[in-house]
């Protein structure tokens, strides 16, 4: 979009990008992705009862089974939080000292 007599607004142009779908524990694929508007500027996943959710969110309803990223596709399938870090690291270091 442009704005004021041809100066772009980067917000409006470029928000933030997410994966966005619904699916049962059969489908286990999600590869729809979503510009988000303006106010929602956190990814989010919610799975409740083998259904999960992925969608574009905002920041305060980021509570309870809704866990919330920031950041382009996020939300992806690949887990890549820090508890998977973690145990990778761990598992490498009890390795080399058995």
């Amino acid at each position: 979009s442009q704005l004021f007599g041809g100066l772009s607004s980067p917000v409006l142009t470029y928000g933030l990008r997410c994966y966005s779908c619904t699916y049962s524990s059969e489908l286990k694929s999600c590869n729809n992705i979503v510009n988000c508007g303006f106010l929602f500027n956190w990814c989010a996943t919610m799975k409740i009862s083998g259904v999960t959710t992925k969608s574009c969110q905002i920041k305060a309803l980021c509570v309870g089974p809704m866990k919330c990223c920031k950041g382009d596709l996020c939300n992806s399938a690949v887990p890549t939080g820090s508890s998977l870090l973690l145990l990778l690291v761990s598992s490498a270091f009890t390795s080399l000292f058995l």
